[in-house]
């Protein structure tokens, strides 16, 4: 049984890599954000905004716990999901963990166009954008830490980085 959990900063590739690894080793690909999304028929931003932070974290939770239960999956998380409640533990004891680790830089980069997808990054200059990046991604380390592999993400720029990328992880997770 594979089960996979792809851990990291927003722009760093979780879903990319994940769909790719998903269809390398012919399971299925859950994206945690779409899959809530999907069962609640209403956006990431909506769901903020109705229950606030700590009702849309419980909702995540509640996902990812579901999600968690499938065999032979390669999931990944919101950004945020590691960082709340026992997500990080439950995840540990569920699957392979990995952490998608990329350089403040690279993110800025892959970020600074997607200022209109992401709400909480509209409105930012480029270095308020690279300061909320650093800052956001130094809060969160401690708990992306914690997962059990640690993998280099910013190579995801072209379908071979891409798929060189996805051969390094399944030799790192010997799957």
């Amino acid at each position: 049984m594979i089960r996979v959990f792809l851990t990291g900063y927003m722009g760093a590739g979780k879903t990319t890599l994940g769909k790719a690894l998903a269809r390398a080793l012919g399971v299925p690909f859950i994206d945690l954000d779409w899959y809530v999304e999907e069962r609640f028929h209403k956006s990431i931003p909506e769901l903020f905004a109705e229950r606030g932070e700590s009702g849309f974290r419980e909702l995540e939770r509640n996902m990812l716990h579901e999600a968690g239960e499938f065999e032979d999956v390669v999931i990944s998380t919101g950004g945020g999901t590691p960082c709340f409640f026992d997500n990080m533990d439950y995840m540990n004891a569920q699957g392979l963990t990995v952490f998608l680790d990329v350089p403040v830089d690279v993110l800025f980069r892959r970020l600074q166009g997607a200022t209109r997808q992401r709400p909480i990054l509209r409105g930012k200059t480029d270095d308020e954008l690279r300061a909320f990046i650093g800052e956001a991604l130094a809060g969160r380390l401690p708990f992306y830490s914690r997962a059990r592999y640690r993998f280099d993400g910013s190579r995801l720029e072209s379908r071979s980085q891409i798929a060189e990328s996805v051969e390094q992880l399944r030799n790192l997770l010997e799957i």
